[in-house]
């Protein structure tokens, strides 16, 4: 089910700019005039409902700018900055439990950033007390409650603290353990370092370790990636990311530092995905799709093999039936069929909070025909399939007739090798799977509308 097979000329003809779905509308879709009130609504049929909740907690600080990164940050080496962060993110909780049942329970919570790590002992201790009285966590490890961990920001017991107030799942940004790329990155970190931080946390009983890796920076090469992923193996972490750089310095400064003339060649970088894959595939690692690799036993892997795998803002995730609340600057919420992202500038978000309004400042609200198109990608991202007549049947459609624009551009795919369809499926074949973002594509409405520049598919 979840093999791949490398094809180099498939990829290289394939590798285009797309989106990566982590929603569907995509974010560029999101509108500035979208009204505070019909997000009210929705939390308040969200509430009526009384599916359980995700929350997402974004935490920007980091204090070192790490050149490769596009994520939304502040990099200050100002660790008081957290305190009054902190003080923020509990009205923030106070402003959405206006809307929101405070009894319905959290299955699944997030800490990412930014460097969540960043936060001193006493701010943390706050937050978690915050959440703690907030909203109803569920205790004895039901919940999945993860946290982004950078080793170089981890003050000595946090994790211990984390792990008491009912935190089970952790990953760690690693990249690639070579001092030339490190250092031409500004992102130096051991492995002694992020070995000792895994075996801590499983010394702690953390449930689900995950690793980042990068491949296509800066003085990477296929030998040299090799023995950074030869050494990450060694650690047994039960997921592995492993994430292309797309270069694209006028859209994120910091990339401005990295220079083109030091970036391996679109060959060099396929070779390393292609021996990568064959690598962790032989270690006994499972494709999950999208960068991401799982022992055969994590949740993953096995949400994957039932059929209720899904994909959100934070990536593959087990709780489908979840409404998404998410708290912090720039982060994104998904409530039924609507999406809204709070303020992007700390400034913006903190004015915000601080004159007691939620602080949207873009959302969407999903048509019927989003939401019907959104289902497919999903099903497709996840599952590498597509079961047409249990959408039919859902969405009282004619397939065929429905999307008939769509049939040559699937018969392409299906002559390329990417894909098998027919009236009761379309699935996606062990070589088009590195490649399912194409598959996607064909069914979003907004591609072709759109300015926004994609990263590369590979």
């Amino acid at each position: 089910m979840n093999g791949i097979e490398f094809d180099p000329e498939l990829i290289a003809r394939y590798d285009r700019p797309g989106p990566r779905y982590t929603s569907y509308p995509t974010a560029p879709q999101f509108r500035a005039d979208f009204p505070v009130t019909q997000l009210r609504e929705q939390l308040q049929a969200s509430n009526a409902s009384g599916r359980p909740l995700s929350l997402y907690l974004h935490i920007p600080f980091c204090e070192h700018l790490c050149f490769y990164c596009a994520c939304t940050k502040v990099v200050t080496r100002h660790r008081e900055w957290g305190g009054p962060y902190v003080t923020r993110l509990e009205k923030e909780m106070r402003l959405w439990l206006r809307d929101i049942d405070h009894e319905r329970p959290v299955v699944q919570l997030h800490l990412g950033g930014g460097t969540p790590t960043f936060l001193q002992r006493g701010d943390f201790e706050r937050l978690l007390d915050a959440l703690h009285r907030h909203f109803h966590l569920l205790d004895a490890d039901r919940g999945e409650y993860g946290i982004e961990v950078d080793p170089r920001a981890l003050e000595p017991g946090t994790l211990a603290l984390l792990r008491q107030a009912g935190w089970n799942r952790l990953s760690m940004g690693v990249q690639d353990l070579e001092e030339q790329v490190q250092k031409a990155v500004h992102r130096e970190q051991s492995l002694e370092l992020t070995a000792a931080v895994l075996a801590e946390a499983r010394a702690l009983g953390f449930a689900s370790i995950s690793l980042d890796l990068i491949y296509g920076l800066p003085f990477q090469s296929p030998a040299s990636f090799a023995r950074t992923l030869e050494a990450i193996i060694a650690l047994r972490p039960d997921r592995l990311s492993l994430f292309n750089y797309a270069h694209l310095p006028e859209r994120f400064a910091p990339q401005r530092r990295i220079r083109a003339e030091d970036l391996p060649s679109p060959a060099q970088k396929l070779q390393i995905l292609q021996e990568s894959i064959a690598t962790l595939q032989t270690a006994g690692y499972v494709y999950i799709g999208m960068d991401h690799f799982a022992l055969p036993d994590d949740e993953l892997a096995m949400a994957q093999e039932r059929g209720d795998l899904y994909r959100n803002f934070q990536g593959y995730s087990t709780h489908a039936e979840a409404d998404l609340l998410a708290l912090g600057m720039s982060a994104i919420s998904s409530v039924g069929p609507l999406y809204s992202q709070n303020q992007k500038e700390l400034a913006g978000w903190e004015q915000a909070i601080d004159a007691g309004e939620l602080a949207l400042e873009r959302g969407l609200l999903l048509s019927r025909d989003d939401q019907l198109r959104r289902e497919i990608i999903t099903r497709l991202i996840c599952d590498f399939r597509l079961r047409i007549g249990e959408i039919e049947a859902k969405w009282d459609i004619q397939f065929r007739s429905y999307f008939a624009a769509a049939l040559p551009r699937l018969d392409t795919l299906a002559a390329d090798g990417l894909i098998e369809h027919n009236d009761e499926e379309i699935r996606v074949t062990p070589r088009g799977r590195l490649l399912v973002r194409h598959v996607c594509m064909v069914f979003d409405a907004y591609l072709g509308h759109s300015t926004t520049q994609f990263s590369k598919v590979i």
